[in-house]
């Protein structure tokens, strides 16, 4: 007698990116008990968070898409924030996602017994699931720097991740801006472009990398919306760079790895006509060590005359400004810090407790470690999206939740059918998966003496260390002889 496939319930924490995505591709399995929890009042993700001025994606915009919802419309080669978080807006309206949401409900625990996982919100809601899947993002807690008198400044002070859109910036405004990543590189351009006088407060140079931004005219746009064709070429071309060129460059690739480096060399050389300015910019780590940035704007904007490049390192904050250690006071006005996120919270602080009471902060306490980025074991019938060891630091992250998404509608499909009640990897599987990524680390760029948010408490980098493809090729079908699984 054919059995009738089960209709699980799901519960997926966070409206995002990836948040969308599943909820689309659960329906489209024929999944119909869904709920998401936001903790937020709209979707976005981060994309929602960010609003600091100069707020871009460093990948092409007709990649950063879903591959089933391809965009036109773009106005530029790099889009923009509020473009990008509008864009998930449209696409969630369109495929009716809001039904499911739950918004302005974080989740606070999400307990596995007797088969079911039980998630309580900060609503006093309580929800049953069959299924967790995770996808709380990658970078979304600020991290704030752990500098004394940080709580002594008396001017505005806020994270670029909480920007403060009231504090009102003019010529007569005095900037000061810790940090130098990728959010800076960003930021910095734009204050510089209102006249204000900012100091920008370096610890570690970057590498950055020139690859011109355009915009795209009206009657581009009308000939992509006209003809699909030419969308999806320039889909393709940013798929093909990012995947053979700067893929393999970073994961140790030879001729693409010279290539990057020359790219960015030649960049700071030609970029900053000042030698003395041009020493402070230049990294002592190889490129690629840190997330290379895509970036045109600030080395122009750092070499104007109301921007200053402070490298002699931050003694203290005080009550009206910053001390570096040469004894310099530097009076300010307002804080900008642009000091990153906790990388590795991923769905922490949730209580997240599985099996016997497994607690993830336990669980996690000596490594962070997950088998093909997603699985714990211990947490049956749980997806980690975006986990540690994913390709987040070469890639789209929406190309890799897609081929996520798809790997978890296989599982899910699975259990619809009767084969098992719970799954989770084995322990040996992790371990193998694990040894198999250390191995792969050894030949590249993130081992390559500088410190980033890419690497744990061991040093290791948390990303994947081969091919695109070879990341996709393994993410197609799940391997059960690498979970435990069982029938009620």
């Amino acid at each position: 007698m054919t059995q009738i496939k089960r209709n699980p319930a799901v519960v997926i924490i966070g409206a995002g990116m990836t948040g969308i995505l599943m909820t689309i591709k659960l329906r489209k399995a024929g999944i119909t008990d869904i709920v998401v929890l936001e903790k937020k009042d709209c979707v976005g993700g981060t994309w929602r968070e960010n609003t600091y001025p100069g707020a871009a994606c460093d990948v092409p915009a007709h990649m950063y898409t879903y591959s089933f919802e391809p965009n036109p419309n773009w106005s530029r080669f790099f889009a923009r924030g509020p473009e990008i978080k509008q864009y998930f807006e449209n696409v969630a309206d369109k495929y009716d996602v809001k039904r499911d949401i739950r918004f302005n409900e974080a989740v606070t625990d999400a307990k596995y017994a007797d088969g079911k996982w039980t998630v309580k919100t900060d609503k006093a809601q309580t929800y049953i699931a069959d299924f967790i899947v995770c996808a709380t993002g990658i970078l979304h807690h600020p991290q704030c720097p752990d500098i004394p008198g940080l709580e002594d400044f008396t001017g505005a002070i806020f994270h670029t991740a909480q920007w403060n859109h009231d504090v009102e910036i003019s010529t007569s405004t005095r900037v000061g801006v810790i940090g130098t990543g990728s959010t800076a590189a960003q930021a910095i351009p734009e204050l510089i472009n209102t006249g204000a006088k900012v100091s920008v407060f370096q610890r570690t140079p970057q590498w950055l990398m020139h690859l011109p931004d355009f915009e795209f005219s009206k009657t581009s746009r009308k000939l992509m919306s006209r003809y699909p064709i030419i969308t999806k070429i320039h889909r393709n071309a940013g798929k093909f760079f990012l995947e053979h060129i700067f893929t393999k460059a970073v994961t140790g690739h030879f001729v693409q790895k010279h290539l990057l480096n020359f790219l960015c060399k030649t960049n700071l050389r030609l970029s900053i006509k000042d030698k003395i300015l041009r020493e402070k910019l230049r990294p002592n780590y190889q490129v690629g060590c840190k997330r290379v940035i895509i970036n045109t704007t600030f080395y122009k904007g750092i070499q104007k005359p109301n921007a200053e490049l402070i490298t002699e390192g931050i003694d203290r904050i005080t009550a009206t400004g910053i001390t570096t250690k040469d004894g310099k006071h530097h009076e300010l006005d307002v804080l900008v810090l642009s000091t990153g996120f906790n990388a590795f919270n991923f769905m922490r602080p949730m209580n997240l407790i599985g099996r016997n009471n497994l607690h993830i902060d336990k669980a996690w306490q000596h490594k962070i470690k997950a088998y093909r980025s997603m699985l714990l074991p211990n947490y049956p019938n749980f997806f980690l999206m975006l986990g540690p060891n994913t390709p987040i630091g070469n890639f789209s992250v929406i190309a890799m939740s897609e081929v996520q998404a798809d790997y978890v509608i296989k599982m899910i499909d699975k259990w619809r059918g009767h084969q098992f009640d719970e799954f989770e990897a084995k322990p040996q599987a992790i371990d193998e998966f694990n040894a198999y990524i250390k191995e792969g680390l050894k030949g590249t760029s993130w081992v390559g003496g500088c410190q980033s948010w890419y690497l744990d408490a061991d040093g290791d980098p948390i990303l994947w260390p081969y091919t695109w493809q070879r990341w996709v090729d393994e993410m197609k079908q799940p391997q059960m002889e690498h979970f435990n699984t069982r029938l009620f």
